[in-house]
């Protein structure tokens, strides 16, 4: 497609730009290569330990197609209790996905990616900075099969807590860690070099090749296995996918959650990949979870459950009804995308702390549990959109007025200021609340017991300041065990007719 005569008049401002400061080549880090297939790609020397920020790539009108500023080492530093990058310039790249095929370049970025706005991204195709195969093109060009999408950018990834991952156990092919909440497992969105695979690269060595055998969201903590090996990675992973091993979690839900054993059937779609939403719905995919009580405490500061409180409010506030806060077994048998998440919203008792799924600026009154109508799901992804932007993340445990007022305070969003380098809005730091979510990977078992690891309760799990409770899910308090090994390794319903199936 061909370039407008404005298109063209910024993509010529460009490359006189760029003309300017390739006459500075001994000093550009950037230096051309070509791959074994003979395609052109460029690559960086390595920098300096301070992690200083990286120019912007050269000009060229060559394929771009290996990512642009692998800063070793990793340009890491600790502040307020943060792990935080140095700014830094990066090319993403991407084959053409295949709900990308047919549709023009601007609309895919608009619509796919929410960390900029639209005329960032309108702005950076004109400039150049986004290409198709290498190649600046128009903002109406339509993607095809096998096209490569390089985005080349200065980077300003979100800080992540400083708290180290801890090591449950360690041989020569598996590395089991308890993952911190909060930090993503794969470099995806506006996470690279905070993100579990980097931070354990950092810590072991360049050549380490951490392979994540099971996946958890990047706002859960718990149980996690690194392979050391292809071998051993993919045993592993063939036998979590098999249903082999049994996984409990541990979450704190809002309200007092039944006694006894309770089933959650119901199906899972994803709403919203961008937003991150998944709702139950008919349409969906099958899900299993099991669930069991394992406290009850009916009473908690404000601080810790502004919903122990009921006021003049709690007939227009539901949830206001439910006081104090549970600590629930999780026993998924399948294995979707926010399952635990959403079934426990599902159920009436969502994450005390969760920003999508107690999020009552979001949901309404009721934080969405039961059925809802489809219809709602724009309403509800318009809320979303706003959050972390021009609105905090805010679940309802953080309800109170004065922690309320913390949060606004502390919360992510946007600052109003912009990058001097790249002009894009910055963000203050992540509030101690936005760090990590009440759900944690407790235990994962072989179900022929050759193998079990488990971490201790996290803080949040064990008995509030002068309550008496559990501080661990001892065998005495597991009558679960031979029913979670049977359901997993068996695609049926409960016949116990006395157990509660929602």
């Amino acid at each position: 497609m061909a370039l407008t005569a404005v298109e063209e008049q910024l993509r010529s401002s460009r490359l006189d730009e760029q003309s300017q400061s390739s006459s500075l080549s001994p000093q550009n880090p950037f230096i051309h290569h070509t791959s074994q297939r003979g395609v052109p790609t460029f690559r960086t020397k390595s920098l300096p330990a301070s992690g200083a920020v990286l120019p912007p790539p050269p000009p060229s009108d060559l394929p771009l197609t290996t990512p642009v500023g692998n800063a070793w080492p990793r340009p890491y530093y600790l502040a307020d209790g943060l792990r935080r990058v140095q700014p830094y310039h990066f090319t993403y790249n991407t084959y053409c996905k295949e709900r990308w095929r047919g549709r023009a370049l601007l609309e895919i970025f608009t619509d796919e990616f929410r960390d900029r706005p639209k005329t960032y991204y309108r702005d950076a195709i004109l400039r150049g900075y986004i290409t198709i195969n290498g190649h600046a093109v128009s903002t109406g060009q339509v993607l095809r099969n096998g096209d490569v999408v390089s985005h080349t950018l200065h980077r300003h990834e979100p800080p992540v807590t400083a708290d180290p991952i801890g090591v449950v156990h360690e041989d020569e092919n598996m590395l089991v860690i308890d993952k911190p909440a909060g930090v993503p497992v794969h470099p995806a969105g506006r996470y690279n070099y905070n993100s579990l695979v980097e931070i354990l690269r950092a810590e072991r060595g360049d050549s380490f090749n951490p392979m994540p055998c099971n996946r958890l969201d990047r706002l859960t903590s718990g149980i996690m296995f690194i392979g050391k090996t292809k071998v051993a990675a993919e045993k592993l992973g063939a036998e979590i996918k098999d249903r082999a091993v049994r996984k409990e979690y541990v979450a704190r839900v809002v309200g007092e959650f039944p006694q006894g054993e309770v089933l959650c059937e119901q199906p899972i779609l994803s709403i919203s990949p961008k937003l991150g939403l998944n709702r139950v719905r008919a349409s969906g995919k099958y899900a299993r979870t099991l669930f069991r009580r394992l406290a009850y405490y009916p009473s908690s500061s404000q601080q810790d459950c502004a919903v122990s409180e009921m006021d003049s409010t709690s007939h227009a506030l539901p949830w206001k009804e439910k006081q104090g806060h549970s600590i629930v077994r999780c026993f998924p048998i399948t294995g979707r995308t926010h399952q635990l998440r959403v079934h426990l919203q599902f159920l009436g008792h969502p994450i005390t702390n969760d920003p999508i799924y107690c999020n009552q600026r979001v949901f309404g009154h009721t934080l969405g549990s039961g059925s809802s109508p489809e219809a709602d799901d724009e309403s509800v992804l318009d809320a979303l959109e706003k959050m972390g932007k021009t609105e905090v993340a805010d679940a309802v445990a953080y309800h109170d007025e004065m922690v309320d007022v913390y949060n606004k305070r502390k919360a992510e969003k946007q600052t109003g200021e912009r990058c001097d380098i790249c002009d894009t809005p910055l963000y203050s730091d992540p509030g101690i609340h936005e760090l990590g979510i009440y759900l944690h990977a407790l235990r994962y078992a072989h179900a022929d017991s050759s193998w079990d690891y488990q971490t201790p309760l996290p803080k949040w799990a064990l008995p509030p300041k002068g309550c008496e409770g559990p501080t661990e899910p001892t065998k005495e308090t597991d009558p679960l065990a031979s029913r979670v090994a049977q359901s997993s390794m068996e695609e049926k319903t409960f016949e116990d007719s006395d157990k509660p199936t929602i």
